[in-house]
């Protein structure tokens, strides 16, 4: 009989500090691997040469090779923050080359490095939805959308100022790649 209290005494004791444990123990520290994400908003400026532009628009079957300045502000007086320069060959034939990308490049205190945007289905309408394909600087390895808008329509497209719109993603760097 002593045998038998001994033996529940303990199970009921066992029974109770694993209750006990479930309910008081701490919870395991999971880091919580979120990706880090950044929004910016950019112009791209059309150069002004005597109340000009530039550049006149290609010939149809012809390249857009371009060169721009990105700005603060839809001000072509704005603060410039960097470049935007591409190549993008809109014939049918070439639509989906991969010669046709953007490049940003950022030169300031808080931002250096370029974002690589992937034009290949870049038309000609009012609001277009890019691909971020990657970058450098303290943009490496960045992926996500960048939203081109025309800010003014009286002109055409070659003439018009296009805000910028980058959602970007990273990857986790905490993570080491084997090698």
């Amino acid at each position: 009989m002593l045998c038998r209290i001994i033996y529940c005494t303990a199970v009921l004791l066992a029974t109770a500090s694993v209750i006990l444990l479930a309910l008081f123990s701490p919870l395991p520290h999971r880091k919580a691997h979120k990706t880090p994400q950044l929004a910016l908003s950019f112009y791209i400026q059309q150069p002004q040469v005597g109340g000009s532009s530039m550049h006149p628009a290609p010939p149809k079957p012809g390249a857009w090779i371009f060169h721009r300045m990105l700005t603060e502000g839809p001000e072509n007086t704005s603060r410039v923050v960097g470049k935007a320069q591409g190549f993008i060959i809109p014939v049918e034939s070439f639509a989906y080359s991969a010669f046709n990308i953007i490049y940003l490049t950022f030169h300031t205190h808080q931002y250096s490095g370029s974002i690589s945007i992937e034009a290949k289905n870049f038309g000609h309408k009012e609001t277009e939805e890019l691909a971020v394909v990657g970058g450098t600087g303290s943009f490496s390895f960045a992926r996500g959308l960048a939203v081109f808008a025309e800010t003014n329509r009286q002109t055409p497209n070659l003439d018009a100022t296009y805000l910028i719109k980058l959602h970007l993603k990273f990857p986790n760097r905490s993570q080491t790649i084997p090698g």
